[in-house]
């Protein structure tokens, strides 16, 4: 199974060369799913969210789509009374529920974490945050998943900082939320927001369980090229490729490969 891993591509700010080569690349290689892990958007806009909407209705099918902080209003006084009030039903009536969306194929079950907020009791809120409530739901979905499915979470925040790292996440309960997550089975972290691809082993349980974090296709590099991920799924391990823009199209920048829980 091939997946399409995505993210931060913030129309409104987004490469808009890259963003084309990308729907072409994608929609060439059919993916079995196509994952979008937050930012669509770079203020939230109507329009903004209209322009994401409308470039990924040109890609393949099947798609989840999880919200990132920039996906709800926050420029303007009318906006910022949309942010407090109904601050994701812009992304709602477009992609469908902000959290908790499920997809199931041949030997993967998937379910998606919503970890931006409207608002926190802390100055930044850019930075995620994840719920008791949420951490019970998507442990009970990991939990019930076949045997021998790959576990993957879906959120736009890593659950823990990314070492050398061009930003930060600093999720508020998500160091517990990543345990909780071992625990209950995850192979698969998929995030983005730093707008640098990586992969790395969560440092609990049996180490397994891999953090992957996508790039962007947007014009706020940070220190990599415009890029997604391209992940391919085996019985035996699980391969991420992280392509990059040059020259017009997009070309293997960095490749990794993990075994699989036996």
């Amino acid at each position: 199974m091939r997946l399409i891993q995505l993210s931060d591509i913030h129309f409104g700010g987004e490469n808009a060369e890259a963003v084309a080569a990308a729907g072409a690349w994608i929609r060439a290689a059919a993916p079995d799913l196509v994952v979008v892990a937050g930012d669509l958007t770079l203020d939230g806009r109507a329009c903004e969210f209209d322009a994401a909407a409308a470039w990924l209705e040109t890609l393949p099918r099947p798609m989840i789509v999880t919200p990132g902080n920039h996906d709800t209003p926050f420029v303007g006084p009318g906006e910022l009374w949309e942010r407090f009030t109904r601050p994701w039903r812009r992304f709602c009536d477009r992609f469908g529920a902000e959290d908790g969306a499920r997809w199931r194929g041949p030997g993967v079950t998937l379910t998606t974490l919503n970890t931006a907020r409207a608002a926190q009791l802390r100055l930044n809120w850019s930075k995620g945050a994840v719920g008791q409530d949420q951490i019970r739901r998507v442990v009970d979905e990991l939990e019930a998943a076949p045997a021998g499915d790959l576990r993957i979470v879906v959120c736009h925040h890593p659950l823990m900082e990314i070492l050398g790292g061009p930003m930060t996440a600093r999720v508020h309960g998500g160091v517990g939320a990543a345990k909780q997550f071992v625990k209950a089975g995850a192979d698969v972290i998929l995030s983005g927001h730093i707008h640098l691809p990586f992969v790395t082993p969560l440092p609990f349980g049996d180490g397994r369980t891999q953090a992957i974090g996508s790039g962007t296709l947007s014009q706020r590099e940070r220190g990599a090229a415009p890029g997604f991920n391209v992940i391919e799924i085996a019985p035996g391990y699980v391969r991420v490729t992280a392509m990059a823009y040059a020259h017009g199209d997009f070309e293997a920048w960095r490749t990794w490969a993990v075994d699989r829980r036996p």
